[in-house]
Order: C-alpha cells, then sequence, then structure tokens
C-alpha cells in the first residue's frame, strides 16, 4: 500500500514522502491516526506541486539550520548529576541522563531543540564520562555533538 506521510513518523519516513507499508499498517495506524494519507494519482500531483512551492522555502530554512548546526558544534556542554563515592560504586550516576537532559541543557544555551530529534548514542547514560548524540535540526541537517558528564559538586 502507497501512502503520503502527513507527518515525520520515527523509523518511517519524513512528511510529504511517499511509502510503501503493509496494508493493515495502512489502514488500521497510519491513516485512522492522521499521518498518512492514500497515495492516488490526483494526491500525488498535488504532493509534487507543494514540492515545487516549498522547495525554495526550504533552502532558506535549510540555510538557518546549518548555522544552527555550527553553533551547536562549538558548545562545551557539560551536563551535572548525582554520582556514586566509593570504589564499589565508582562513576554510576544516580538516575540516568537522557535526551530530555540534553534539550534542556542546549535550551539553556540558547537553542531550543525538541527531545525527540535528540539521539544519544547507546540510549541512556548511567556513568560520568563524554558522549555522542546525534541532533537532527532539519531532515537534510544533523548535527553530532560531544558532551560530558559529571559528579555533582
Amino acid at each position: 500500500m502507497e501512502l503520503i506521510l502527513k507527518q515525520d513518523v520515527e523509523n518511517l519516513g519524513f512528511k510529504d514522502d511517499i511509502v510503501t507499508v503493509k496494508n493493515g499498517y495502512g489502514r488500521n495506524f497510519l491513516i485512522p491516526q492522521g499521518q498518512a494519507i492514500m497515495a492516488t494519482s490526483s494526491a500525488k500531483k498535488v504532493l509534487e506541486e507543494t514540492l515545487k512551492q516549498r522547495a525554495y522555502k526550504e533552502k532558506t530554512i535549510i540555510a538557518e539550520a546549518e548555522k544552527t548546526a555550527e553553533a551547536i558544534k562549538s558548545l562545551d556542554i557539560k551536563l551535572t548529576s548525582k554520582a556514586g563515592t566509593g570504589a564499589t560504586a565508582g562513576d554510576k550516576l544516580f538516575g540516568s541522563i537522557t535526551n530530555m537532559d540534553l534539550a534542556n541543557a542546549l535550551k539553556n544555551e540558547g537553542h531550543d531543540v525538541d527531545k525527540k530529534f535528540i539521539s544519544i548514542t547507546g540510549g541512556n547514560i548511567k556513568r560520568l564520562g563524554q558522549y555522542e548524540a546525534v541532533i537532527r535540526l532539519h531532515r537534510a541537517v544533523t548535527v553530532d555533538l560531544t558532551f560530558e558528564v559529571i559528579a555533582e559538586a
């Protein structure tokens, strides 16, 4: 079943992509949730015209996203968290650091990034140290960010 996505769907595609999915997934989930429409010939023509009009606007949006990406790359982010002390606890955290914590740190630096667009390599962080995250600012612009988790004083 061919569908046109009306919004970004994780692990499937971005808004206005034409995707092929199994009939049940499209008919029972994507279409009723309002995340996709059937890819009929008329819908494809409308999509093609919309994409032509949006191409011009996209250039300025991508340029702005690349400027933000350069600013984020230059940041030196250090997240603090309570950590265990002593030989057995070592560098283990009480709790964990998630993409939400990283989104809040970026917001404090003046870059408002939604937590769903931040992907920390390896998932949640449970130890002190340096880590990598991939931040998607636009479908064509992603930035790798290195940050450090340090113990609270």
